[in-house]
Order: structure tokens, then C-alpha cells, then sequence
């Protein structure tokens, strides 16, 4: 893990990004901020990217990532298998793909400068932290 002063911070948001994709795809009627065939599957995509560039930027030990990613992956397919059990939404491979693509954008992702934003963003709010 990052050196981080917000440490705590970083990690409860990174929960709530869990529980916020957790409650989305159980929930009956989530929003649909894109309108054309098949955005679901963009959403999918950024959901599951955002995700875990979020927790690749707090650990960014290769190690770390790869139990991160799986872990993330899983929940997708659990998610999706829930969904399934219930009565307005449906199970979907294809949306399981969604998910796992995202995650490899960010695996890729984590490789460039985005690695450290949340360590930079941290630098940042230290710094003005300390000039007031």
C-alpha cells in the first residue's frame, strides 16, 4: 500500500465504489445515463475500470492486483448469477465479459501515469492541508 495521509479515506471510498456497484446491480431500475443498444455493457466496462483503478492506485504491487482483480471478477459473476434469481433482471455472459474487461483496461491502466493520482490527489490535499 501507498504511503498515503488520507489512507482511510481512500479506502472507505473505494467500499463505497463496491457497495455502489453492488446495490446498482441488484437494484430493479438502475439508471441508465447511456441510451443507445448495448450501453449496458459500457456501463459494465466503467463500472468494473473505475473500480479497480481505484484499488490499483491504493496497492499497487502486482501481487495485490492480481487478488484484486479475481476478487472483482468473482463478484461480477455472483452478481450476475444474483441477478438471475430475481424476478427484473437477468443473467447475462456477456455482461460478466463487460466486467472483466474493465478490470484488464485498469490492470493496463495501472502500467501508465494514472498508477498515482490517489497518491498524487493525496500529495495535493496534504499540502493544502498544511498552507492554512
Amino acid at each position: 500500500m501507498h504511503k498515503f495521509r488520507y489512507a482511510k479515506l481512500w479506502l472507505i471510498l473505494g467500499w463505497l465504489l463496491v457497495a455502489l456497484i453492488i446495490f446498482l446491480s441488484l437494484y430493479p431500475k438502475p439508471p441508465q445515463p447511456l441510451e443507445f443498444e448495448q450501453s449496458d455493457k459500457v456501463s459494465h466496462i466503467l463500472a468494473y475500470m473505475i473500480l479497480m483503478l481505484w484499488f490499483a492506485n491504493i496497492y499497487p504491487q502486482r501481487s495485490s492486483q492480481l487478488q484484486l482483480s479475481i476478487g472483482f471478477f468473482v463478484m461480477g459473476v455472483c452478481l450476475e448469477l444474483l441477478q438471475g434469481m430475481t424476478q427484473y433482471r437477468t443473467f447475462s455472459y456477456i455482461d460478466m465479459l463487460a466486467n472483466g474487461l474493465g478490470i484488464l483496461l485498469a490492470l493496463y491502466l495501472a502500467k501508465t501515469r494514472l498508477a498515482t493520482y490517489l497518491l498524487r490527489l493525496d500529495t495535493w490535499l496534504n499540502s493544502i492541508e498544511h498552507r492554512a
